[in-house]
């Protein structure tokens, strides 16, 4: 009986424990790099699925939809919409992260590959997320972050350009574009999220209902969305890693992130993405990995050490 009474006055304490771990920064770069690690695999299986048998409105169906059929319960608790903030602001919280983002990078897809994807798509945001802290909050940077801002805009530039001037694909540009936009748009949504008050739980759930309820109709609008010749076991598998890893395990993971870490911080973490997608497109999509495009990821990595501000914590 004593042991059991002991057991039990301690069982709060290591719940508070376990709580007071999930505020902690051990806790928000776990979430960073867990979140970085989903997204190369969000760019890994999308790239496979679009130039396959999926469209990609099928495979933002299969995002969206389930999540929100999951997450319904949740959705009937909390508020659905985000209080005390700007229209503009308001939407960009509602379906920016959840529906737009994806929905732009996944059409890059179609005309680049992966490992580019990667380097400028998350391998961008801290950059656009340094600049959105700057307009939107005011932040400011040291030197060594600034110069590691520019090193990955300078590899982003190495990897978009080179394709271009060499003529190696020329509807690379495309994809290229849609990258840059989509992590622009992402970084902006990180800022505001950052500012708004909202919990990483309170974000999921009003992203993916306003996402759903907004693009859900426009996708089906397409009549692209048949799914014809695909088998249903491959649905069923892309609906999974899509909607419940993709959807909402790392935007849940992002969220938190974000709040323990900060928008641009979280960001940096982002171009650890463009090492698992060059790695993972050429060993699993057998994408090609030229010298230049190896070179581009290098300096964006390399960027990410300094842009992390992760200097400032040996001062």
């Amino acid at each position: 009986m004593a042991l059991i009474g002991n057991y039990l006055y301690h069982l709060p304490d290591n719940k508070a424990k376990s709580m007071n771990f999930q505020k902690t920064r051990t806790f928000g770069l776990l979430a960073a790099f867990f979140t970085v690690s989903i997204w190369a695999l969000f760019l890994l299986a999308t790239r496979f699925a679009v130039r396959g048998e999926f469209t990609v409105e099928e495979v933002l169906i299969l995002r969206l939809v389930p999540g929100a059929i999951l997450m319904a319960p949740l959705m009937f608790k909390l508020d659905l919409l985000p209080r005390g903030q700007s229209w503009p602001r308001a939407l960009i919280l509602m379906i920016g992260a959840s529906a737009i983002f994806p929905y732009i990078v996944s059409s890059g897809l179609r005309y680049a590959p992966a490992s580019d994807a990667g380097a400028l798509a998350p391998g961008m945001l801290p950059f656009w997320a340094a600049l959105a802290a700057f307009v939107f909050a005011g932040e400011s940077l040291d030197k060594p972050r600034a110069i590691g801002l520019l090193i990955i805009l300078l590899g982003a530039i190495l990897i978009g350009f080179w394709q271009i001037f060499s003529g190696a694909d020329n509807d690379s540009w495309k994809g290229h574009l849609m990258f840059l936009t989509g992590s622009g748009l992402f970084a902006i949504h990180s800022v505001i999220f950052r500012q708004s008050g909202l919990s990483p739980f309170q974000g999921l759930v009003i992203g993916l209902f306003w996402g759903t309820l907004f693009l859900t109709p426009i996708l089906l609008f397409t009549g692209n969305v048949k799914f014809e010749n695909i088998r249903l076991a491959d649905i069923i598998v892309m609906g999974l890693v899509q909607s419940f890893i993709i959807g909402i395990l790392a935007t849940v993971l992002y969220n938190y992130s974000v709040k323990l870490l900060g928008a641009a911080e979280t960001g940096a973490f982002g171009a650890l993405t463009p090492i698992l997608a060059l790695v993972g497109g050429g060993w699993l999509l057998d994408e090609t990995i030229t010298l230049i495009n190896s070179i581009g990821v290098l300096l964006v990595a390399s960027g990410v050490f300094l842009a992390s501000g992760i200097h400032n914590r040996f001062k």
